[in-house]
């Protein structure tokens, strides 16, 4: 299944070059009063709405996707997990460019750990990247993201799949400097998740994907997911030995080499293997 949001909070699955509106299916979501339990309802809820989903979009309203506003597939993810230099080639070459590492200490992944975004950066695929510092170089990076679809706490990679939703393209935009990851990959627009939510039934294997991304046409970074340092499994399993994870997490996987800077009035054009592609303007940012 191909899950979706677009338009005015739309729930939709996509068949095809068409949008299935299965908004009303939400009406079966348990209803909550504050404090809101921690995650994503929708994505909590997906494997007992599932079958509901699919039967709703048999004969429910069709709209083309050329015509739609694409979402972030989920509403509203706890936390997004970032796992810096974890392709090799990656590795190599923000160590060899001053512009990329402005003097820090860069580490492998084993011993960077993980990072976190804020969750007011997330757009989707019809929203625009807002450079906000045109000052500075302001980068792409393409990566495979994780949706987790359960709680886990300390699990162990053996398990880790079994806890997952779904995966998306994810874009992990950054802008370069000498601050901390986090505070230059958390500004609003830099997380972009998209076209829509491939659900882990349908990808068996997301290990060995390939991912791209071109800027205007012009191809830059290119690479498969078997080059991944740690792959998802093992990723899940070091997130979850920090902090327990809840449906609609986060998991930006990593991206391989070949960032590059990116202005206002580029184009980016994204895609992995078996989920789909997405177009991507950029603006600048005025308060």
């Amino acid at each position: 299944m191909r899950l979706c949001r677009f338009n005015e909070q739309r729930i939709g699955i996509v068949r095809g070059h068409e949008i299935r509106d299965v908004t009303s299916v939400l009406e079966a979501l348990p209803a909550h009063r504050y404090p809101f339990p921690a995650g994503d309802a929708l994505i909590a809820a997906l494997p007992q709405l599932a079958p509901r989903l699919i039967a709703a979009s048999e004969s429910a309203p069709a709209l083309s996707l050329e015509h739609a506003r694409l979402l972030a597939p989920l509403a509203n993810p706890g936390k997004i997990i970032g796992a810096p230099v974890n392709y090799r080639r990656h590795l190599e070459e923000v160590r060899a460019d001053p512009g990329l590492h402005h003097q820090s200490q860069i580490n492998e992944i084993h011993r960077a750990g993980l990072f976190l975004k804020a969750t007011s950066s997330l757009i989707g695929a019809s929203q625009p990247i807002c450079i906000r510092h045109p000052e500075r170089r302001t980068d792409h990076e393409v990566e495979l993201a994780a949706v987790i679809g359960s709680p886990c706490d300390r699990i162990s990679r053996d398990v880790a799949l079994q806890h997952v939703a779904g995966y998306c393209i994810g874009l992990d935009i950054t802008v370069r400097g000498p601050e901390e990851r986090s505070l230059r990959k958390s500004i609003d627009s830099y997380t972009v998740l998209g076209p829509w939510l491939v659900t882990a039934d349908e990808l068996a294997d997301a290990g060995d994907l390939a991912l791209s991304i071109a800027v205007n046409g012009v191809a830059r970074q290119s690479a498969r997911t078997s080059e991944m340092i740690l792959g998802v499994p093992e990723l899940i399993e070091l997130a979850s030995s920090f902090y327990t994870l809840y449906p609609g997490d986060v998991l930006l996987t990593g991206t391989p080499a070949g960032v590059g800077p990116i202005e206002p009035g580029d184009v980016l054009q994204a895609r992995i293997e078996a989920i789909g592609e997405m177009s991507v303007g950029v603006i600048t940012s005025r308060a």
